[in-house]
């Protein structure tokens, strides 16, 4: 193909990523993945601010995925400090897989805290992902600090972040066992009970839980 021909499709791969049909954009975006160029990183990253498609969203992810880091990580590191919640969500979950460490600075104590569920439950994919050996215990503080939050699905999301953390995750999370805070409470023993068990099931565990507080019990008998 000739160099002429090869901007002729660069140029239709942005213009349809623009365009009205989702399946218009999502093919647009499996093209810029499979024919990775540097004139797609830019577009790309736009998009995923904008985009309300699940299935283009995560296809405009993978194209960020197949393009070097060195090119993709500036323009994802500048949109989590963006203002609109869907560009700092979309730019965590795609460095989460990316999964490169340079970018574990800018996860910040904000992000993780992050008044929107969904920028927080991205924030504490992407630092379980690329935080140093090491620190692990000093996120599983940050990240105990958000126990009993939201509905189910947010719950859900930050045992999962937890559990991921390992061992170094259960002095903070014994701490929050004894929690004033119901809620609190509830969620810390249904996520310990995830880390012993994880085939023991969310729903079970975070049900067990909540048997446990209302009978006034910390869990932990017979230990």
């Amino acid at each position: 193909m000739t160099t002429t021909g090869q901007d002729t499709d660069a140029v239709r791969v942005l213009q349809e990523l623009e365009d009205d049909r989702s399946s218009v954009r999502l093919r647009a975006a499996l093209v810029a993945g499979t024919t990775p160029a540097p004139c797609f990183v830019d577009r790309l990253v736009e998009r995923c601010a904008l985009e309300t498609d699940f299935f283009v969203r995560d296809m405009l992810t993978w194209a960020l995925t197949r393009h070097p880091v060195s090119m993709t990580l500036p323009g994802l590191l500048r949109e989590v400090r963006s203002e609109r919640a869907r560009a700092r969500s979309q730019a965590l979950h795609t460095l989460s897989k990316i999964g490169d460490r340079r970018a574990w600075p800018a996860i910040t104590r904000e992000l993780l805290s992050d008044a929107d569920d969904e920028v927080a439950r991205s924030a504490w994919r992407a630092a379980v992902v690329l935080v140093p050996e090491g620190e692990e215990p000093g996120l599983a503080a940050m990240l105990t600090r958000q126990l009993g939050r939201g509905e189910r699905e947010t719950r859900l999301s930050l045992s999962r972040a937890l559990v991921a953390l390992g061992d170094a995750v259960l002095p903070a999370l014994r701490a929050a066992t004894t929690s004033p805070d119901r809620r609190v409470r509830a969620h810390a023993l249904a996520t310990e009970r995830l880390l012993r068990d994880p085939d023991a099931g969310s729903g079970f565990a975070i049900e067990e839980a909540k048997r446990v507080v209302a009978l006034g019990g910390s869990g932990h008998e017979g230990r």
